[in-house]
């Protein structure tokens, strides 16, 4: 019997972290079951399935890092590390019947939009070509490798890799580990590191705001507090205004700013002892400029005599190590690139393509940009999840996923209500968000601070949300005939025209 493929759905999402499993799961619940999800990878998860590093785990406490619809509920640990969340996220897709609809190893390279019948025409790179009324791109901001490639690098002779490539077959103990980068993987990485090897030596392009983080067990009264009714739903409610309240000001030099600068510089007296270590360790730029990170064991670490900081830029690369703008050498049998992301080159390396052809990569050339983060005029009947300026640097982003999530679905019964073809967010109010967006940024410590993975190579801010997730939460809340058009239904052929 012959075996036919199916080539069309209603939606295809793509992409299965936070984002696409919370859309997944919006569907579900809707009575929507016509979809599919697409995965690059040979599973669930995103970053959590790509970031296996040791220490690897989140700084949001799990109680808020969680779905709203399945939220977590441990009384014990307040932050799970990197293989508790992954399980996490596959006991949601289990739970909300997801696992038969995904599709991994089919990584998108080609999404055109076919105007003739308003649909999609996607290609994956095992060859998969299929069509879909609506994408949803939910691929994140945090998923492309940031490998710096110095002169010399080809002649470096022993093992190196990403945080998030982790090479768990090279083994590190009692050797010469040099860790590129003090952000906040390097940060998580660096305790487990010096632990083990015979020596570490950090390079630090710049310093890093520090705020200490809590312990990873609740104590004896918060786990009380959670076994009364309603405790989780509490915690979780504190955490967010939490956020919203003292760590949103702080991006806009806000009220909170002083004391968080303030408990920074005591955390860091603190921890270092030495006064020439602490000087080159205390940033010279706004704090919130730059992601602060929430840590308790870094800078001790830095502190230990099997661990060296460096700030003189690395030069090259040699055999046996590398070697920095000032002639010197440091010896390194294994790299480790705690370099970050490619984050502000949002959907690369898929080409998607518009009406009329458009490329989104040409449009997005000098910095990305959609309304809300979601929707482009000009790619009809095409979401973003965690797209341009909705990253939320003071709290949770499931959370705002979530919002993006509910705000698609009225897009899309809004389409089903009025029987368009397809949807589009119009000009005008692309036009009029993008105007309050440039004011709000002009009012943050990023459109003044130095380079950043906030930032495009141009100078634009493009990956962080500029106010509160209550303000994002409110301006989610009109109806989408205030800021979508429709384009009317006509004879459609979904199978012309897929791109071979």
């Amino acid at each position: 019997m012959e075996v036919v493929t199916r080539l069309h759905y209603s939606v295809v999402i793509i992409g299965s972290g936070f984002g696409g499993i919370g859309m997944g799961a919006a569907l579900r619940r809707a009575g929507v079951d016509d979809f599919v999800i697409l995965e690059g990878g040979p599973g669930l998860g995103g970053v959590w399935r790509d970031n296996t590093y040791p220490g690897c785990s989140c700084d949001v406490p799990a109680h808020l890092y969680s779905f709203s619809f399945a939220p977590y509920r441990s009384t014990r640990t307040r932050y799970p590390d990197q293989r508790h969340t992954l399980d996490y996220l596959r006991k949601v897709v289990a739970e909300q019947g997801l696992t038969a609809r995904l599709r991994p190893h089919s990584a998108v390279t080609e999404a055109i939009y076919l105007e003739h019948a308003a649909c999609w025409a996607l290609v994956t790179a095992n060859g998969t070509r299929l069509t879909a009324d609506i994408v949803v791109f939910a691929v994140g901001q945090l998923h492309r490798p940031n490998v710096p490639v110095f002169p010399g690098h080809s002649e470096f002779a022993g093992a190196s890799f990403h945080t998030a490539q982790w090479d768990h077959d090279v083994d590190l103990g009692g050797r010469d580990v040099a860790v590129v980068g003090t952000g906040s993987s390097a940060a998580q990485v660096l305790p487990m590191l010096r632990a083990t090897a015979r020596k570490v030596t950090v390079f630090q392009r710049s310093p890093q705001w520090i705020l200490p983080k809590p312990g990873r067990e609740f104590g004896v009264l918060a786990r009380t507090a959670l076994h009364l009714p309603g405790g989780h739903r509490a915690y979780r409610r504190l955490l967010s205004q939490a956020a919203d309240s003292l760590l949103s000001p702080i991006m806009r030099g806000g009220w909170s700013a002083r004391p968080a600068r303030w408990l920074a510089n005591a955390y860091l007296r603190r921890s270092v002892a030495d006064p020439a270590l602490r000087a080159r360790l205390t940033p010279d730029y706004p704090i919130g400029a730059k992601r602060i990170l929430f840590d308790s064991n870094f800078l001790r670490a830095l502190s230990e005599p099997n661990v060296e900081l460096v700030t003189a830029p690395i030069a090259r690369l040699t055999r046996d190590g590398l070697e920095t703008v000032d002639g010197t050498r440091h010896r390194a049998e294994v790299i480790v690139y705690a370099t970050g992301f490619r984050a502000s080159e949002f959907l690369a390396p898929i080409a998607v393509r518009g009406r009329g052809g458009r490329l989104l990569h040409d449009q997005w050339r000098s910095g990305a940009s959609a309304f809300m983060g979601l929707a482009v005029p000009g790619f009809p009947n095409a979401f973003l999840i965690a797209g341009p300026n909705s990253f939320n640097p003071a709290g949770s982003n499931p959370s705002m996923k979530e919002l993006q999530i509910d705000y698609i679905m009225k897009c899309l019964r809004w389409r089903d209500e009025t029987d368009a073809a397809a949807i589009e967010v119009s000009a005008d109010a692309m036009a009029a968000y993008e105007l309050w967006m440039r004011a709000a940024l002009c009012r943050t410590v990023w459109s003044s601070a130095g380079s950043s993975w906030y930032k495009h190579e141009s100078g634009a801010v493009t990956n962080p949300w500029p106010a509160s997730a209550r303000t994002f939460a409110r301006m989610l809340r009109h109806a989408p005939a205030r800021s979508f058009t429709t384009i009317a239904r006509a004879a459609r052929d979904t199978t012309e025209n897929i791109p071979a």
